[in-house]
Parts: C-alpha cells; sequence; structure tokens
C-alpha cells in the first residue's frame, strides 16, 4: 500500500509515511510467520494467499487463486461452515476448527481466525495454523496484536464490560493511559449527554443482533465533551456464550465541525449571519402552519433600503457591506427571538413575525409598531468611514392567517406593498390590500398592450394648433395618441410613465418623431401649411441616449423635412444632469437647422446661466400659471416675469392652456405674442386640423413667419 494511501484511522492522506510502516509490518509478520494467510470475499473466492498456506497445503500459489474454501474444507458439515462464515460477517470477527486437505489428499486440522473489516469492503482476513505445531497460540496472539494496533480506537471489555485492554489509538483520543481505565467500565468516559434510555436501546441492540453502530457523545479525560462514531461488538464461544465486548471508534469532531459549517452555509447568509432564502421559506412555512392552528395572524415584512445603490456606486461595495451588517444587527434587535430575520439579496430583507391578536385590526396595530421600531432603527445614522450616514427603507406587511395564502403569495404581497411604500415617497410602511393587487394586474396588462402597440403602430399623433397675436396659425404641436382596440383613444397620461418606468419610451418616441416628419414633408408642399412648424415632446430618457441626435437626423433625411420646421420640446427636467451632453446635442441639433423649446416653464428648476449657454428658441408658459392669470396676482406677476425674461434672452414665448378671450388679451397686453390652447383649438387628428387650415387659407411668406 502506498505511504499516501487513505489511513483507517483517521480517514485521511498521510504524507508521514506512518500507514506504510504499519501496513510493511503487518505483512512482514504475516509472510515471515508459521500460519496461513488467506483474504476472501463474500462469496469464499481467495483473492490472497502466503506462502506458508501454499507449503503446507501442496497447492501451487496459482493454483489455489482459483479456488474457494469450499474446494480446501474437508468437514463434512459444509452448513456449519457457512454458519462461521456468516457470524463472520454479522459481527466482524470469529474463530473455529476444521480440517482441510491437501493436494496429496491428505487431511491435516487447521485453527481459524478470521477478520472482517468494513473498511476493505466485504473482504474477510482469514489466519490459518496448524494444530499440530506447538507455537500455534502465540503467534496468533503476535498476530492479534498487529491487526489490534493498526486499526481504529479499541476497547476490550469481559462479559461484565471490565475493561481488559486498549489499544494506543484509544489513549491518544480519550487521552486515558490503559493502566488508568483498565479494571474499569465504559461507564467512565460517559458525557451525560445521552439518557439512560439512549443507553437501554443500544444494549438491546447488542443483546438481541450482536452489535451496535452509532453516533455516540463521550468525554475525554481532560473534560473535552465530543463526539464519535462507536461500533460494539459482542463475541461468543462455541456454546453461544458472551465471553467478551470490543468496542471500535472514531472521533468525529473535525467531520461534525464540517457539517455544522456546510448548514450554515446552506441556510443562512455569509455577510450578515440572517437567514437565507433556504431558511426562511422552512421558517415562513412552519410559522404558517402554527398560526394556523392557533388562528393567529402572521406578519410578513419585506424591508427594502432607499437609496442603497448609489451609496454602493459612490462609496464602494465595503462600505455598502458594513451598512448591510450594522442593519442586520438591529433588524435582530428590532423583534423578538421567536420571529424569523432574513435577507433576501442585495438590500432586501424580510421580517415575518406571528401576532397575539386574533382579530385583523389588533394585528394590524401590533404589526405597524413593530415595523415603525423596524423604520426608526434603520434610520438611526450609521458611523461609516469615520462620518455618520442616513439611510432609510421602503417596508411592505402582508397580514394574513396561516392557511388562507400561500408563503409564495405573502412575499408577493409583501412586495406589492413595498414598491407602494417607495412611490409614495420612501421611508414609509404600507400594508397590502386587495386593490393594490388589482392595479398590479391592471398595469402588468397595460404593459403587455402597450408592447403589442408599438409592434402594431397603433400610436397616432394628434396636433393643436399655435398662433400668434394676430389669431393667425403659425405651428402645431404633436401630442400623441394610443389608439387602443378596445377602450379606443388613451390620452398619454395613462401610459407615457409607464414606458418611461419600463424602457419602451424611446421606442415610442421614435415612432412620434417618424410621424412628425413625415407631416412636415407633406405640409411643405401646400402653401397654406408650407411655413407652419411642428413641435414634438422629447422625454429626457430619451433625449440623453448616446444615438439620439443620429437617430433625429436620419429621421429627418429618411422622410425629406426640412429641420427648420422640427421643434423639439425638452422639459426643464432634461437638464437636471449631464449638462455637458445635453448642451453639446443640443448645438449639434441646432447647427442642422433644428429648433429647441422649453417646456412648462417655471415649474422646474432652470439655471439662468444654463439657458444662456442653449439654443433655446421659445419657452412655454406652463398651464398652471395661465389658468388663474386673471384672479392670482402671483400668478400674473410670475407670467410677466417670464415674458420679460425672454425679451432679455432674446427668446420666444409662448402661452399654454389659453382658454379664454380675457386670458389671451391680459398676456397680449404683457407682451406675449404666441398662444396654444382651447380657445383657439383643441388637439385634433390631422385631417380636421387640415380642415381647419384650409377654411383659414391664408399663406404665409417665409418673412411673415420669421418675423413672428
Amino acid at each position: 500500500m502506498p505511504d499516501d494511501a487513505i489511513c483507517a484511522r483517521c480517514d485521511e492522506h498521510h504524507e508521514c509515511g506512518d500507514l506504510a510502516k504499519t501496513t510493511r509490518r503487518r505483512r512482514e509478520a504475516i509472510d515471515g510467520s508459521d500460519y496461513g494467510y488467506w483474504v476472501i470475499d463474500c462469496q469464499g473466492r481467495l483473492l490472497d494467499i502466503n506462502d506458508t498456506y501454499a507449503r503446507q497445503s501442496g497447492f501451487p500459489r496459482s493454483e489455489l487463486l482459483r479456488m474457494t474454501i469450499m474446494d480446501l474444507d474437508a468437514c463434512d458439515d459444509l452448513g456449519a461452515l457457512r454458519c462461521h462464515l456468516e457470524t463472520i460477517r454479522r459481527i466482524g470477527h470469529g474463530v473455529f476448527d476444521t480440517v482441510h486437505r491437501r493436494k496429496d489428499g491428505s487431511l491435516w486440522p487447521v485453527h481459524v481466525a478470521a477478520f472482517a473489516d468494513p473498511r476493505h469492503g466485504a473482504n474477510i482476513f482469514v489466519f490459518l495454523t496448524d494444530l499440530t505445531e506447538r507455537n500455534r497460540e502465540k503467534e496468533a496472539q503476535r498476530i492479534a496484536a498487529v491487526v489490534f494496533e493498526s486499526g481504529e480506537a479499541t476497547v476490550v471489555t469481559d462479559a461484565d464490560q471490565k475493561i481488559l485492554q486498549v489499544n494506543r489509538q484509544f489513549t491518544q483520543i480519550t487521552g486515558y493511559a490503559a493502566a488508568e481505565v483498565i479494571g474499569k467500565t465504559p461507564k467512565m468516559l460517559q458525557s451525560g449527554r445521552h439518557d439512560d434510555a439512549f443507553y437501554a436501546s443500544m444494549w438491546q441492540s447488542i443483546l438481541g443482533m450482536g452489535q451496535w453502530r452509532g453516533e455516540v457523545w463521550d468525554r475525554r479525560k481532560n473534560g473535552e465533551i465530543y463526539p464519535k462514531w462507536l461500533t460494539v461488538s459482542a463475541v461468543k464461544d462455541q456454546d453461544g456464550n458472551t465471553t467478551h465486548y470490543i468496542g471500535s471508534f472514531q472521533d468525529v469532531s473535525e467531520r461534525k465541525k464540517n457539517e455544522a459549517r456546510i448548514r450554515e452555509l446552506a441556510f443562512h447568509d455569509q455577510l450578515t449571519g440572517l437567514a437565507n432564502r433556504a431558511l426562511l421559506f422552512d421558517r415562513l412555512t412552519n410559522m404558517i402552519s402554527m398560526s394556523a392552528r392557533a388562528e393567529e395572524y402572521l406578519a410578513v415584512i419585506l424591508i427594502d433600503l432607499d437609496q442603497f445603490k448609489m451609496l454602493n456606486d459612490t462609496r464602494g461595495h465595503d462600505v455598502g457591506d458594513r451598512l448591510l451588517k450594522t442593519i442586520a444587527s438591529r433588524l435582530r434587535a428590532s423583534v423578538r427571538a421567536c420571529d424569523v430575520v432574513a435577507r433576501l439579496g442585495g438590500d432586501e430583507f424580510v421580517v415575518g413575525m406571528t401576532t397575539s391578536a386574533a382579530e385583523r385590526n389588533n394585528a394590524r396595530t401590533q404589526a405597524a409598531a413593530v415595523c415603525e421600531k423596524i423604520r426608526r432603527a434603520i434610520t438611526d445614522p450609521v458611523e461609516l468611514e469615520g462620518a455618520p450616514f442616513c439611510t432609510t427603507a421602503s417596508i411592505g406587511v402582508s397580514l394574513f392567517q396561516g392557511g388562507r395564502i400561500t408563503m409564495d403569495d405573502a412575499l408577493k404581497q409583501a412586495d406589492l406593498a413595498m414598491y407602494r411604500a417607495k412611490s409614495a415617497g420612501r421611508n414609509a410602511v404600507r400594508f397590502f390590500s386587495p386593490e393594490m393587487e388589482a392595479k398590479i394586474t391592471q398595469r402588468v396588462r397595460l404593459e403587455t398592450e402597450l408592447r403589442e402597440a408599438i409592434d402594431r403602430e397603433q400610436f397616432v399623433l394628434h396636433y393643436q394648433l399655435q398662433f400668434d397675436t394676430n389669431d393667425k396659425p403659425i405651428g402645431a404641436e404633436a401630442l400623441l395618441r394610443w389608439r387602443h382596440p378596445d377602450r379606443g383613444l388613451i390620452p398619454p397620461s395613462e401610459f407615457i410613465p409607464l414606458a418611461e418606468e419600463i424602457g419602451l419610451i424611446s421606442r415610442i418616441g421614435r415612432l412620434a418623431l417618424r410621424s412628425a416628419c413625415a407631416q412636415l414633408a407633406a405640409w411643405a408642399a401646400n402653401p397654406v401649411t408650407e411655413f407652419l412648424t411642428i413641435s414634438v415632446n422629447v422625454s429626457a430618457k430619451e433625449f440623453h441616449e448616446e444615438e439620439f441626435v443620429d437617430h433625429v437626423l436620419v429621421t429627418l433625411a429618411e422622410s425629406s423635412a426640412n429641420p427648420a420646421r422640427l421643434e423639439i420640446e425638452l422639459t426643464e427636467g432634461a437638464m437636471a444632469h449631464d449638462v455637458e451632453s445635453l448642451v453639446l446635442k443640443m448645438r449639434s441639433l441646432h447647427e442642422r437647422g433644428v429648433r429647441f423649446s422649453l417646456d412648462d416653464f417655471g415649474t422646474g428648476y432652470s439655471s439662468l446661466m444654463l439657458l444662456k449657454r442653449l439654443p433655446i428658441s421659445r419657452i412655454k408658459i406652463d398651464q398652471s400659471f395661465v389658468r388663474d392669470i386673471l384672479v392670482d396676482e402671483s400668478n400674473a406677476a410670475l407670467v410677466k416675469s417670464i415674458l420679460s425674461l425672454g425679451r432679455a434672452l432674446d427668446v420666444n414665448v409662448i402661452a399654454e392652456g389659453v382658454e379664454t378671450p380675457e386670458q389671451r388679451d391680459f398676456l397680449a397686453r404683457s407682451g406675449c405674442r404666441n398662444f396654444q390652447g382651447f380657445y383657439f383649438s383643441r388637439p385634433e387628428e390631422i385631417e380636421s386640423v387640415e380642415t381647419m387650415l384650409i377654411r383659414r387659407s391664408i399663406p404665409y411668406s417665409a418673412d411673415d413667419v420669421q418675423g413672428r
């Protein structure tokens, strides 16, 4: 056996060569003795023999290796031989006398000592001694000693369980020398962890079946309690009486530690030490069953840290990990020991708790109090890199009685409530309600239909005309509508926010731009409409896309539209970030003739210095200011200020939402030159708009339009 073979004593690869030395010593003892030696399999076939037995039997070694024990044993009662073999397989060892037949036909008495070692499969090791030889007992004892010292920790007792002998491995594992245990019983090793019923069951197996195998916790000499894997076998004489007990064992402390570590990794989050998803599901399942029996309410609380990604991106993942550990510790401190706290992943945590209330309102009150405690614990400043850091959390709660819904449903409900808390401004707690689910279902259906609408090009443009102080049309704003096959025309307020959220706004915006440019090209062929502009709304997300400028230019080229007749409307929100990129894109398009207008001016936070840098052609006064312009002095003053600003910046100003002649006249007196609103025209499909334009039938020259 090579030096790096697996050692039966400790199940590890040895580099020191101890195992190889033991093996060589055993083989040398076998080959150098006067006894015969076999290795047989479970069918009794000879797998190995020594030269001694070949010489004693007269058979060549090669011939013996093709034989079975039935070919050599001359005992008349083969059933007894099979019984001996079965006993050896069952209890691991056995001795008996028999008669063998030599090659020349002569018989010779043999004493058989056999051992079955489970570490070597089903093989049996057999030592055969010629009973005519005087040193039979001495040689057998020497070989038994070699085997005794080469295996696991072993202890031999008499029938009264008094220890007769222990081996070196026993001393190494327990710490007791042989002299300290001989004459005593193995009870001195007991740890106290097992009750009387455990030992009663063990001895019932030993006395009934001759063997017991299992895990036992014992105590070393130094007081340390440790686990071991123990096998106890009863040794019987030819009359079936128990003469000895043999116990063999291994110290499995390291294996138990590894198993515990594996369980820890399998069921706990490595960063925070909280339960992971697998353990959470197991605990929640049990809690649901228990709450069903007790008719109590169970609360599943989903906690999502607000703006955590920003912390990771700006200050690094190490800092983010420290925050997560702190939050985990605070969550554990905020709930009872019987409640489960888990980390689902990222910055999401879950708390599962039962309430003591049988009434829903009372249960909700209890759960709300815990959620508020959690929310406050999270908002307390955390020391990160020597400075306090404040964070908040959005918390969603599913409150139910066990058996009413599944665990997956409860988590989904808590997730819906959590997103409702985020949409409410974050740092809030929301309980799930059926209305939430209905809205989510409606949203999912709308999202599916919105994707289909893009593929089927169900979007159309309506146009609202814009007028000058002479009530002459100067252009139109393109307003998107969704022509739903079942619901009819859907205004943009119902689908644009969702399109922006799910990343569809660019595809919709491109459809609108393509349609508007095609309309500009068509108007250019008619003297009534050739000088009209069309303004198209573009979202901040769409404008900041890298390929936006190229797409606009390609669309203009493909449609043959005049870039000077296209006006792109941006809200002040587009100026909130990446200003340099914004300026470059606007200037790039402006150099090719495209105009820009700033929509809803006055509702955001535009910088006057930024306005000076941008190629803005027109500012649009938001309709919220125009609506109350005649009754609200502050609105009137604000509108006049915007008009003055436009003159100072040499930028045209148009007022939206003009609905009455009085509003129109006030604006005109204040210096406003362009108007848009229901007073002049409503948004209409292109056919109605063109009918209106033809009815007015007043063609314009380029000088007329440029003067407005």
